[in-house]
């Protein structure tokens, strides 16, 4: 310790000087104006400094803060008598280490001790845990995404395969029910009167319930291959009618229905599809309301045109609602804040993906015991878009009748077939494509040759090779049916191939049609 001099400071005595100089932490004493006057070994070898050095420097010269920062806050040090906390310093050799540091004023004369800890190597490891903590939630978000996607593969694997054995009794299904509400027509046409009124409602609902349904499973090969489809103008107000009677069975008991309707223009796309997503909405809002007060509860379903010339489409129910933290995810696939059992979370994921198809958006307003609104908007329609109902076929605008062979291993389907096309064809069917070939390969030519794609043995595939070969006209002459390509052979097939096909179940509308043209 250097001797006194004339007008020094009361210097440490020597207990203070040998704890001072033995600390483990770097201690400083400064003076009032904030030169440092003394430091034990440790400051200085953490400064990086001799003595002397020190001597010539101020506080603020040690911190990367700004001078009038660091003399703010030293004023206030010797205000309130004691300070702690955190700052970088700068060494003598530029570099810059992090320290805590606790502060105590007057601990002499005149003298103000100031405590540090170097904390850079601590600070770097939280910074590395924190990193790694970040890069493990990122990697866990990613596992919980590719989760997801993996799931979305097996629905896609598997929908394929659910639809073949779905569509296959609906298309029997669907085209029944044409077939009985074409006779029906012809029956009240021939003899007014005898048949009852009350049949058209039952049989228009029946149809457009399979047709839904045809539509659901759809919706599940969205998630492996897009399927193309009829697109035209669609009457948004019908619509949404059409959704409303499907629904009404869970509405009824739980909310009063308000429709609020105002002028739409027609919406482009497909009629059915979109009426899913209002069934969807609307089906969701009911289930936000317990059953058994319906008078104190309300879905109201308001249309209306947008600045833009498109049409707007409002669901709002005064339902439990939707939490703030899961509002951000309602429209992820699998998501559902529903009970197990009770809800896939694909719902909304698909309602958003057919309105994005359309070209427009939905969105969603919530707040949790207060209901919550779907918004969805649709763009006008292309000038040039046709309706999406198709006219009926001209009465009697065939030149003649042509022969048709059906091969499909399911009676249903033949028979559905069958009666759609007696009338006006002649039509042979097989359960199997051997029996076709062998039936080609004696002399027999058809018009048209309908033929199921994926059969036992040998398959709609294997009897084209075979035709392609032997009979090349017949090959051309094939339309194939489908009620989901799911080989990877079967979807190279359809995309090599040239053949019109159908995609099971079809309205016998279409089907007609197409069967016409190839017979022309």
């Amino acid at each position: 310790m250097r001797t006194r001099e004339a007008g020094d400071a009361e210097e440490p005595n020597e207990p203070f000087r040998a704890i001072f100089d033995s600390a483990l932490d770097a201690m400083l004493l400064a003076d009032d104006a904030g030169r440092y006057v003394d430091a034990n070994p440790a400051a200085l070898a953490l400064l990086d400094l001799t003595l002397e050095q020190l001597r010539r420097t101020r506080v603020h010269d040690l911190s990367t803060l700004p001078a009038e920062v660091v003399d703010g806050a030293w004023a206030a040090f010797l205000r309130d008598g004691k300070q702690e906390g955190e700052f970088e310093l700068r060494r003598s050799d530029g570099q810059v280490v992090v320290v805590e540091f606790r502060a105590v004023a007057r601990v002499l004369p005149s003298r103000h001790l100031s405590v540090l800890r170097d904390v850079t190597a601590r600070r770097q490891a939280e910074a590395t845990r924190e990193q790694l903590a970040k890069v493990e939630a990122e990697h866990t978000a990613l596992e919980k995404r590719l989760a997801i996607a993996d799931r979305m593969a097996s629905v896609g694997t598997l929908a394929a395969g659910v639809a073949h054995e779905i569509n296959n009794p609906l298309a029997a299904v669907i085209g029944n029910l044409e077939y009985l509400a074409r006779e029906v027509a012809k029956a009240k046409h021939a003899a007014p009167g005898s048949m009852p009124s009350d049949f058209d409602e039952p049989l228009s609902d029946a149809r457009g319930a399979a047709d839904r349904i045809r539509e659901v499973v759809r919706d599940l090969k969205l998630f492996s291959r897009p399927d193309e489809e009829r697109r035209g103008l669609i009457d948004v107000r019908r619509a949404i009618e059409s959704s409303l009677r499907m629904a009404w069975n869970e509405i009824r008991h739980r909310a009063r229905l308000v429709k609020d309707y105002g002028p739409t223009p027609p919406a482009y796309g497909n009629d059915a599809r979109l009426g899913q997503v209002f069934l969807n909405l609307v089906v969701n809002a009911a289930h936000a309301i317990p059953e058994g007060d319906a008078e104190s509860n309300e879905i109201r379903i308001t249309t209306r045109t947008d600045d833009g010339g498109g049409a707007v489409i409002e669901v709002r129910d005064s339902g439990s609602g939707i939490a703030d933290d899961d509002l951000p995810r309602v429209f992820e696939p699998f998501f559902t804040t529903k009970e197990i059992g009770a809800g896939t979370g694909l719902g909304l994921s698909i309602c958003q993906r057919i309105v994005h198809e359309l070209g427009g958006s939905i969105g969603v307003e919530s707040q949790l015991g207060h209901g919550t609104l779907f918004r969805v908007l649709l763009p006008p329609p292309p000038a040039d878009a046709q309706i999406a109902e198709v006219a009926p076929i001209p009465a009697r605008a065939l030149a003649r009748r042509g022969l048709v062979l059906v091969v499909d291993d399911e009676p249903m389907v033949v028979n559905a077939i069958l009666r759609s096309l007696g009338d006006v064809h002649d039509v042979k069917a097989v359960s199997r494509a051997s029996d076709a070939l062998r039936r080609i390969d004696s002399g027999e030519r058809y018009d048209v040759i309908v033929c199921d794609l994926m059969m036992p043995q040998m398959t709609g595939m294997d009897l084209h090779e075979e035709l392609s070969s032997r009979a090349p006209d017949q090959a051309d002459r094939m339309i194939f049916m489908t009620g989901g390509a799911f080989t990877a052979r079967a979807r190279k097939f359809l995309d090599t191939v040239t053949n019109q096909r159908l995609e099971k179940p079809f309205d016998s509308i279409h089907f007609r049609a197409l069967i016409d043209d190839r017979v022309r």
